[in-house]
């Protein structure tokens, strides 16, 4: 049986291979996973409200550009801004949200491994890339192609 490395302020009264220290240990470890979710939850809802505020952004701008197109509107121009603002505040807060996101994730990291190497947690399990981070990048290169495709005129939103 292997034994765990324990702190100075345990190794007075508590043994690693004590079945109180083993269920610390393990509901410790799995309050870091919680966490971690935690946080895919939080970037879920930066991703759905950065997602709301792109597409009505864009639609803002783009109905009111095929409104004065074909001539109903003589000058739509406040309504097109009100529009791109929108797209770009929405891409402003997926960038927020992904640098929060990886800040919190690198420190939750950081405190796991002190506590595996003073012997507190097992720390067996590895945190996985976070899908959520994924689809937050992928939601971050769409705004940026909305961005493009109405201030440059080019991409696949013309």
């Amino acid at each position: 049986m292997t034994h765990l490395s324990i702190p100075p302020a345990l190794a007075e009264g508590a043994k690693a291979d004590e079945p109180s220290v083993e269920l610390a240990s393990r509901r410790t470890g799995m309050s870091f996973q919680r966490t971690r979710m935690s946080a895919d939850r939080t970037l879920m809802s930066v991703i759905r409200t950065a997602l709301s505020l792109i597409s009505f952004g864009f639609t803002i701008y783009q109905f009111f550009g095929h409104l004065h197109e074909e001539n109903v509107l003589t000058h739509a121009p406040a309504a097109r801004n009100f529009g791109s603002a929108l797209v770009y505040l929405g891409v402003g807060m997926v960038v927020a949200g992904i640098v929060f996101h990886l800040q919190f994730m690198f420190a939750l990291r950081r405190q796991r491994d002190e506590m595996r190497d003073e012997g507190l947690i097992h720390g067996e399990s590895r945190f996985p890339v976070s899908f959520t981070l994924v689809v937050a990048v992928l939601l971050l290169f769409l705004g940026l192609a909305a961005i493009a495709s109405f201030t440059f005129n080019v991409g696949p939103f013309r």
